[in-house]
């Protein structure tokens, strides 16, 4: 990893996106716990959430040091509404299948494969520049993030070639995931105000030049699986503008409940 060239420090909106992504996705991967398919995957997926939970410690404990005052890793996570948060649509859509019910029963593995792999490998890029950011703070938690992303892409590449070129059903299974999905990846690449002043204090990516690198882990996969990439059109999500679905609303409920019902708690 090159050292940071200079001392800055990245936009606190900046380390919010990055840390709001990180516990989305992580609270959604927590769902399968004691769900997943076989034991391993039971303790492999709460690992994985664990380690993005994690991350997202990280980044709110150095969020709250910025802001000063009542803030804390805490306040930022469980007492923010859901119009604040900046995490990625992609990450706060439910497990399920497009068009399924809200039931537990239609919690779809196959979704959750792909959307991993679809983030992680964004992720993966992402942290590898960070390293080399003007915020060394920042450098230091892309520096353990970026060992963790990479098993968390290996674990979901893996899962996607099994699926993918295994039965008729997990083909298809894959297959409707990835057609599902993929157009809410378009949202990597349209940076917002907070990656534009990250990136221009050094302290961030230039989002557009990860898409030629990104495109190529996706499509030796996609071919390796034998799924079939489809060209996303329409739309383009906003999360991290704060537009959000109406899932993140319900995912929030669930896990800031307890926080809320008694906030001068003591653990």
């Amino acid at each position: 990893m090159a050292a940071p060239v200079s001392s800055a420090q990245a936009p606190v909106d900046y380390l919010l996106h990055l840390a709001d992504n990180a516990l989305v996705l992580g609270q959604r991967n927590a769902e399968w716990c004691g769900h997943g398919p076989i034991l391993e995957e039971d303790l492999a997926m709460s690992n994985n959430s664990l380690d993005l939970i994690g991350q997202a410690r990280m980044l709110y404990q150095y969020a709250a040091e910025r802001l000063g005052g009542d803030a804390t890793e805490d306040s930022l996570a469980y007492f923010r509404e859901a119009s604040q948060f900046r995490n990625y649509t992609l990450l706060e859509l439910p497990h399920a299948p497009p068009l399924a019910g809200t039931a537990a029963g239609d919690r779809d593995y196959a979704t959750t494969t792909v959307r991993n792999f679809l983030y992680s490998a964004f992720m993966a890029l992402v942290w590898e520049q960070l390293q080399s950011g003007h915020d060394a703070r920042l450098a230091a938690i892309a520096a353990k993030s970026f060992k963790e992303v990479r098993y968390h892409l290996r674990h979901a590449r893996d899962w996607l070639l099994r699926m993918g070129d295994g039965t008729d059903d997990s083909h298809a299974r894959a297959q409707a995931a990835l057609n599902h999905l993929l157009p809410y990846t378009r949202e990597f690449w349209s940076p917002s105000a907070a990656e534009s002043s990250a990136l221009q204090a050094g302290t961030g990516v230039d989002l557009p030049t990860l898409q030629t690198a990104w495109n190529t882990i996706v499509d030796q996969a996609l071919q390796e699986a034998t799924l079939q990439r489809t060209t996303p059109q329409g739309y383009v999500t906003e999360g991290k503008h704060g537009r959000h679905s109406e899932h993140l609303g319900f995912l929030l409920a669930e896990m800031q409940s307890l926080a809320r019902a008694h906030p001068q708690a003591v653990w």
